[in-house]
Formats: C-alpha cells, sequence, structure tokens
C-alpha cells in the first residue's frame, strides 16, 4: 500500500524514525544499515517502505536500499521468522552478507544475529536458497563460484567448523575444480 516515503526527518530513536511528509507523520522502523545512512535530522530523506497490518497494529518499515526491502520480504514470508526478526537479521549483518551466508549455506553466520537460534538458522538456509542467494546482495556473493560453495561443504561435513573452512577456503586459488581444492585445503588444514 505505502511503498515510498519523501520527507522532513524529524526524529531519528533507533530503530525508530519519524518522518515528516507534508504535515503527516509516519514512524518508521528501520534496520540498523539504513538508520546509519540517514542524513541529520532537519534534512530530506526518502525510504522505501513495506506496510504490514496485524490484528493489533499496522506497522511501517523502511529501507535504504531496494535489496533491503527485497531482503525483508523474502524473510517475513518464512514460517516463524516475524518483521522484528528480519528487522534484526538486516540489522546484524547487511545484505551481501546474508546472501553470502545462503550461497555458502553458513548457518554459523547466522546463529551470531540476536535473536536467531540453530533451527531458525537452518530454516531460513533451507527456504532461502535459491531466493537470496547469488542473485542478490553484491560483488562478494557473486566472486564464490560453485566450486568453492561445494568445496566449503565438503569441509563442513568433514567436521571442520566454519572459520577453519573458511580460512582454508581463502588459500585457495580462485579457479581451483572441487576435488583439487578439497585436497588442497585438507593438506592446509592439516598442518
Amino acid at each position: 500500500m505505502i511503498g515510498k516515503l519523501t520527507g522532513t526527518l524529524l526524529e531519528k530513536n533507533p530503530p525508530e524514525v519519524l518522518l515528516d511528509c507534508h504535515g503527516v507523520g509516519y514512524e518508521v522502523n528501520v534496520p540498523m544499515s539504513t538508520f546509519y545512512n540517514l542524513p541529520s535530522v532537519g534534512e530530506r530523506v526518502s525510504l522505501l517502505t513495506q506496510f504490514i497490518v496485524r490484528e493489533d497494529a499496522q506497522l511501517l518499515y523502511g529501507f535504504g536500499t531496494a535489496e533491503e526491502r527485497q531482503a525483508f520480504r523474502e524473510l517475513i514470508k518464512i514460517s516463524g521468522v516475524g518483521p522484528r526478526t528480519a528487522l534484526s537479521i538486516l540489522s546484524g549483518m547487511g545484505v551481501g552478507d546474508l546472501a553470502q551466508a545462503i550461497t555458502l549455506q553458513e548457518a554459523g553466520r547466522l546463529v551470531k544475529v540476536p535473536g536467531i537460534g540453530k533451527k531458525t538458522a537452518e530454516r531460513l538456509l533451507l527456504e532461502l536458497k535459491g531466493k537470496l542467494g547469488a542473485d542478490m546482495g553484491g560483488t562478494r556473493a557473486h566472486a564464490t563460484s560453485d566450486a568453492q560453495a561445494d568445496i566449503l561443504q565438503a569441509l563442513l561435513a568433514l567436521g571442520y567448523n566454519d572459520k577453519e573452512a573458511a580460512a582454508a577456503l581463502k588459500a585457495l586459488p580462485a579457479d581451483v575444480g572441487v576435488s583439487d581444492g578439497i585436497k588442497l585445503a585438507l593438506k592446509s588444514l592439516a598442518r
């Protein structure tokens, strides 16, 4: 219903801002990534929005970029993830980091976000795979090839933790194949 607001920023109280649009003040909840990029109070600002109607409330969420809003929309489609949790996820990690965690199936990165447990993280990875992976979020997600994702999965399946597997993956050449990459990664981890 309300897709974008442009007006004067009246108040900044994280995670909420008050935006004056021609005499009407809109209370808008924003992720911290958007909050940190807002101009000073009294300045003009535009936010893309998502309007959510519940039995007990009508809530407006604002985003600085279309990618943030799209990620938010995908997150709230998942059972057990409401707008508040989605906002927390986007505040805890950028869209690029979220897309990379989903592409590489890294539950450990999601669990670090307050309010996200292991089961919720696994559900996010399962339901967002292909929806929020390499097609969103910038160059870091695009730079990771399918071969590197397969190598990472193999290392995790062998019992290495996220940190060890990621460190071994960084040491590999960018164009390495899956089988050679696993061998090289295991050699570096054995040292």
